[in-house]
């Protein structure tokens, strides 16, 4: 397996590890108070949007601190 496999494999899931916490935590969050009625479809997108964005930014911040540090310990 070549290195950009593997790093590729790591990137994916280290990105769906991290959406699946944001969306995990999100949901301590009290939203009912804050969606219109009949509009529950549209609320679970949002949901779902803003855990996908919160969760790939995470994930891209720990990747790119981990290649810093490894980077720093290579010189």
């Amino acid at each position: 397996m070549s290195l950009i496999t593997l790093q590729s494999i790591i990137h994916l899931i280290s990105h769906i590890f991290f959406i699946l916490i944001a969306f995990w935590s999100l949901q301590s969050l009290r939203t009912d108070a804050l969606i219109k009625k009949y509009h529950i479809p549209q609320a679970r997108t949002l949901y779902i949007l803003v855990a996908i964005a919160l969760g790939y930014t995470v994930s891209q911040f720990f990747i790119d601190f981990i290649l810093s540090i490894q980077n720093v310990l290579l010189f």
